[in-house]
């Protein structure tokens, strides 16, 4: 299932977890980090060691706590425990060896509790350590999906206005992402409403090449779906660009043109990430 809307909820607020799952998000982030005090992360990690969920609709995953946290190795543990649970999101990730150590941890976690699948990870680039290795983190693990952009701390990080230009920080992202075969994943818009401020935040993330993005309201899982879902005016060029290069190549032919343009591999690669985006 691609990731087109990922859905940010504490896990300690039964109120939001409830709900939570019929809201037409593609993932549901349950969070046991920033969301979650210190005095709650006990109760937040229960409720993912016996969350029940319906694998036919979004995918479940957990945020657990940063890697050096006393909380960390608890969280995953837990998450393994728990075999509807799809993957956990790593805050945080600032190395190799963060991974290394989730793998691990993972690893015997799973053999523990008898786990039929192993968990999948999604790697939070929000730290300038993590960004500056970022293509490091990419190649870490064969476990890693994706690599998510967190604006707000590694804004903090980084000593950088929320305001100022993030076009260089999400071409890393994005890079490190393709040349790894992950999906990239922007973060979070801070504000909670469907306005035109949240729209043009997706617009960009889109133009960037994110596959979808972070929310953290309800009311913006309907934009942010759109935005990330390609038009059928998209799904169908893309179906024709593949149709053209596979029937050239069953002919024996090197050039295809289609519409007045030339087509390569470079373009079929395009088409089939518009149709993965799409589900197909």
């Amino acid at each position: 299932m691609p990731r087109r809307v990922c859905l940010s909820v504490p896990a300690a607020d039964p109120r939001r977890t409830a709900k939570a799952g019929a809201l037409g998000a593609d993932e549901v982030v349950f969070d046991l980090e920033d969301s979650v005090p210190p005095e709650e992360k006990a109760r937040g990690r229960e409720f993912v060691r016996s969350l029940a969920w319906e694998r036919t609709g979004a995918n479940a995953a957990v945020r657990v706590n940063a890697v050096g946290t006393p909380w960390c190795h608890e969280d995953i543990i837990a998450c393994a425990e728990n075999p509807l649970l799809h993957s956990i999101v790593l805050p945080k990730a600032e190395s190799a060896h963060d991974l290394a150590f989730v793998e691990r941890l993972l690893a015997g976690a799973e053999a523990a509790s008898g786990r039929p699948e192993s968990l999948r990870v999604q790697a939070l680039i929000e730290t300038a350590k993590g960004l500056s290795r970022v293509e490091e983190i990419a190649a870490a693990s064969p476990r890693l999906d994706a690599l998510v952009l967190g604006y707000a701390d590694l804004a903090a990080s980084l000593g950088r206005a929320q305001s100022a230009s993030w076009e260089s920080v999400c071409d890393r992202v994005v890079t490190a992402a393709r040349t790894h075969d992950l999906e990239a994943i922007d973060g979070p818009h801070l504000g909670i409403a469907d306005d035109e401020d949240f729209r043009a935040h997706l617009r960009t993330a889109r133009a960037v090449g994110f596959d979808g993005t972070w929310v953290i309201h309800p009311c913006q899982v309907p934009a942010a779906r759109e935005a990330f879902t390609p038009s059928e005016a998209e799904l169908s060029h893309a179906r024709r660009v593949l149709d053209s290069l596979a029937e050239a190549s069953a002919r024996g032919v090197g050039a295809v043109v289609l519409d007045g343009q030339m087509l390569d591999e470079a373009l079929a690669v395009n088409a089939r990430r518009v149709l993965k985006r799409a589900g197909l």
